[in-house]
């Protein structure tokens, strides 16, 4: 069903702004739940704004930009809703970086604070890698004016915890600050900022090269964020889980438009099946953000999941169109009265661009990613510079409110990918059918040219994953001197399953045009991942080396 525009009304605040009107209206309701804390609305705001005192008196102006290392935790919502209620930037930074990747964002995004934690996240030691990434922070006499080469604009780090470690700021010692501001000079500087001001610095995930770090104003979450609530109908007796890793937009989305309509926010540090099935029940989750095949398969394939009640889920984010078929056919079975939709979108417009609707047919939700919501634009663009046919692939071109605003310090990036008119050129293939849905055909610099034919690495992936014994395939092109590239593909089998690379060959022969079968398949047990994606040029590297083709 298309959205009447004309009873579309913009509402929008601060970041900052929204916590504070959910704790107004529905202070004693719970707004973050993890497996073993939880936060009411009232509770959340009164730490976040503890957390702005304590940024104010450590320096942290407007506009400056204050780095969180940390993985998903109470701090990292805290400190993150303190920021902006600051009027500075949070700049979340991906827990899984290295010390390389660290200290290129540490530098790039001019962070004047960072704040980690010393509790071991997935083996993880973060004040170790910090140190590693910024050698001279173990020297440095006063760890409230640091001043380090390698990051001349960081003044500190703090680290939340027991730890005490060279160079940097303790957790207590960070949370006593709050004695030296005035909770008024937090509430006027909240006041004075604009919903136009940048509220996040999101890096995209690096897949091809060093990260680019995305603009997203207040005005693009917060609204995004109640779009998203109303496309969906969430309402304060709703539990929203998601199971991304906080520094993801897929994840701080769901969080803001849970704030946005007082409902319960349902997250984990790491994502378990087991654990996350237990969750689902116990948290009575109504609405579920999985969104991602590793996810979706580790639910459907856990010994629990048969037996989890999981009758309360009335919305489920699946993305069923560019999943295997078994996988919504498993969940359907499984939670017949639930509404499965899909979703397309990206860090550069703060989450969600199309998403279905919940009246939507069966077959559009299965088979497509919703149209866009009330303000955004979409178009398919060809080569030339226009729309394409309807049901054609092009280019997504989208234009509206919650675009990024620029890449940081990256004005040649930022002017290939926005232009003149407002409309960001995103690199995604999409068709749009009649109806105006959306369907997802890969990254257009996922394409192989074999033999001077196009194809989508997303095509062949597909038949891939049809094969049994397949949990999910990865396709890259690897050179080749008479047709210029090849197919080859990296596999993840299920668990009791197994197949050669010749059967593999041979499932696809016969089924998808002779150049677009894999030459090699690989087998893989871990991904070299970013946050949420697979490096793929990683996996290229991986056999263009084995196979000796440099």
């Amino acid at each position: 069903m298309s959205v009447d525009l004309s009873k579309v009304r913009i509402q929008a605040t601060t970041l900052g702004d929204l916590l504070l009107i959910a704790a107004d209206r529905y202070p004693d309701t719970a707004a973050v739940v993890l497996p073993d804390k939880r936060i009411t609305y009232r509770e959340l705001a009164e730490r976040a704004i503890h957390r702005a005192r304590v940024l104010r008196a450590l320096g942290v102006e407007p506009g400056d930009h204050v780095g969180l290392l940390l993985p998903t935790s109470m701090d990292f919502v805290e400190t993150m809703f303190g920021i902006a209620m600051l009027g500075a930037v949070t700049v979340p930074i991906n827990a899984r970086y290295m010390p390389p990747e660290l200290a290129y964002v540490i530098d790039n995004a001019d962070l004047v604070t960072v704040l980690t934690t010393d509790e071991f996240d997935d083996a993880v030691n973060f004040v170790e890698r910090l140190h590693a990434a910024l050698p001279e922070l173990k020297k440095a006499d006063d760890p409230t004016q640091l001043a380090l080469t390698a990051a001349p604009k960081l003044r500190n780090v703090v680290v939340f915890g027991d730890t005490e470690a060279d160079g940097t700021l303790t957790g207590a010692a960070f949370d006593a600050m709050a004695a030296n501001t005035d909770e008024d000079e937090v509430h006027l500087r909240r006041l004075q900022t604009r919903l136009g001001g940048t509220c996040l610095i999101l890096y995209t995930s690096g897949t091809t090269a060093n990260p680019k770090g995305c603009m997203i104003s207040h005005e693009a979450m917060v609204r995004n964020s109640m779009a998203l609530a109303n496309r969906y109908a969430l309402g304060a007796s709703d539990s929203f889980w998601s199971p991304l890793p906080m520094f993801h937009i897929a994840a701080i989305l769901p969080l803001a438009a849970s704030t946005a309509r007082g409902s319960t926010y349902v997250t984990t540090p790491h994502f378990k099946a087991g654990e996350a099935l237990r969750m689902l029940e116990a948290e009575n989750v109504t609405c579920t953000y999985p969104c991602f095949w590793t996810i979706m398969g580790d639910l459907i394939n856990h010994e629990d999941f048969e037996k989890a009640d999981l009758s309360k889920i009335r919305l489920m984010n699946a993305n069923f169109a560019v999943q295997p078929t078994v996988v919504g056919e498993t969940m359907e079975k499984a939670m017949p009265d639930t509404v499965y939709v899909g979703t397309f979108g990206m860090t550069e417009t703060a989450g969600t661009v199309t998403t279905s609707a919940l009246d939507d047919s069966r077959e559009q939700r299965f088979t497509r990613l919703g149209r866009p919501l009330a303000g955004l634009e979409i178009r398919a663009v060809g080569e030339d510079g226009n729309d394409v046919a309807t049901g054609e692939r092009g280019e997504a071109w989208i234009r509206g409110y919650s675009l990024f605003d620029r890449y940081y310090k990256a004005p040649d990036k930022t002017a290939e990918a926005l232009d003149a008119d407002g409309w960001f050129h995103s690199g995604d293939l999409i068709s749009i059918d009649p109806e105006g849905q959306v369907m997802f055909h890969g990254r257009i610099k996922d394409m192989l040219k074999v033999g001077g034919e196009n194809v989508a690495a997303v095509e062949i992936e597909a038949h891939l994953q049809k094969h049994e014994a397949v949990k999910l395939a990865q396709v890259v092109g690897i050179p080749d001197a008479r047709l210029q590239e090849v197919p080859a593909a990296f596999v993840e089998f299920n668990e009791g399953h197994e197949a050669t690379e010749e059967e593999l060959i041979a499932f696809c022969k016969g089924k998808i045009a002779g150049f677009k079968v894999p030459r090699h398949v690989r087998t893989v047990t871990e991904w070299p991942q970013s946050s949420t994606k697979i490096q793929k040029f990683r996996l290229r590297d991986q056999i263009v080396a084995e196979l000796g083709l440099d």
